[in-house]
C-alpha cells in the first residue's frame, strides 16, 4: 500500500474531526469528555493522569480496538485496527490539550496534536520564525505561530507518517493482528500511547515544549524497527 502526503493529511484531518467532534453512539465530543474528567479531580493535573490511565488501557484492549475500527469512515484505506488505535491517541492528545486551556478548534493547536502523534520536534521550527518563547509554553504563545510554519510542521509530520505507512511498516504491523488477537503488536501499542500521553501531558499540561524531542520519537521508531525485524525473521 502506498500513501503520498496529501492522503496521510487527509487521513490525520478526518481523525481529528472525529476526535474533536465524537463518534455518534460512540465517542463524545471532546469538551464533554474533557469536562467530565475536570469535574471529578480537584486539579487539572489530576484529571489529565486520571484520563490518560484508561486511554491507554482502551489501545491494548482487542474488544474495543476490533469493534471500533468498523465505525470509523476513512478517506484512505488503513487496516481497522491502525485505524482505531491512531483515534483513540490523537483523542487522547486532544483531550489533553483541550484540558491545558488550548483552543482544539485552532489550526495551531491542530497542528501541535499532529506534532505530539507523530513525535516531532518543533522548537527549532519555531524559534527560526523568530518567535520567543520563555520557560513555559503557554496557550497565548500558540495562537502567535504563523501560517507559514504550521505548514513546515505538518510537512515533517506528514514525511514521519509516510515512513510509518511505508510498505514495511503498516504492512509487517498489520500482519501481527489474528496473533494478538485484535491489538496491532499488544506490547507495541502501550508503549507506543505511554510514549505520546507522556509527551502530550509533559506539552499542554505542564506548558513544556522539549516535550517534543527526538528521543521519544526514537523509541517509537526502534519498537517499531524490533516489530517489523521479529515479524520477517517468522515469515522465513
Amino acid at each position: 500500500m502506498e500513501m503520498n502526503q496529501n492522503q496521510i493529511m487527509e487521513l490525520l484531518d478526518t481523525l481529528y474531526a472525529k476526535s474533536i467532534n465524537g463518534i455518534p453512539k460512540v465517542s463524545q465530543p471532546i469538551d464533554v469528555l474533557a469536562n467530565d474528567y475536570l469535574s471529578k479531580n480537584n486539579s487539572i493535573e489530576k484529571a489529565a493522569k486520571q484520563f490518560v490511565n484508561y486511554q491507554v488501557a482502551k489501545c491494548t484492549t482487542s474488544g474495543f480496538v476490533t469493534g471500533l475500527g468498523g465505525l470509523i469512515t476513512l478517506p484512505v484505506a488503513i487496516p481497522a485496527n491502525v485505524s482505531s488505535v491512531m483515534y483513540v491517541q490523537m483523542r487522547m492528545i486532544a483531550c489533553l490539550a483541550y484540558m491545558g486551556g488550548y483552543d482544539t478548534n485552532s489550526d495551531q493547536v491542530q497542528t501541535l496534536v499532529y506534532a505530539c502523534l507523530a513525535g516531532i520536534s518543533i522548537d527549532q521550527i519555531i524559534k527560526q520564525a523568530g518567535i520567543k518563547f520563555g520557560t513555559k509554553f503557554t496557550t497565548a504563545m500558540v495562537k502567535k505561530i504563523p501560517g507559514t510554519v504550521l505548514t513546515k510542521i505538518n510537512q515533517k509530520v506528514g514525511f514521519r507518517f509516510l515512513t510509518k505507512f511505508g510498505e514495511k511498516g503498516i504492512i509487517n504491523i498489520a500482519k501481527l493482528v489474528p496473533v494478538v488477537g485484535g491489538v496491532i503488536g499488544g506490547g507495541f501499542d502501550l508503549v507506543e500511547t505511554k510514549v505520546i500521553a507522556n509527551r502530550a501531558y509533559k506539552m499542554f499540561i505542564k506548558g513544556d515544549l522539549s516535550a517534543l524531542d527526538n528521543k521519544d520519537d526514537e523509541k517509537i521508531i526502534d519498537t517499531e524497527a524490533d516489530i517489523i525485524k521479529s515479524q520477517d525473521e517468522s515469515d522465513n
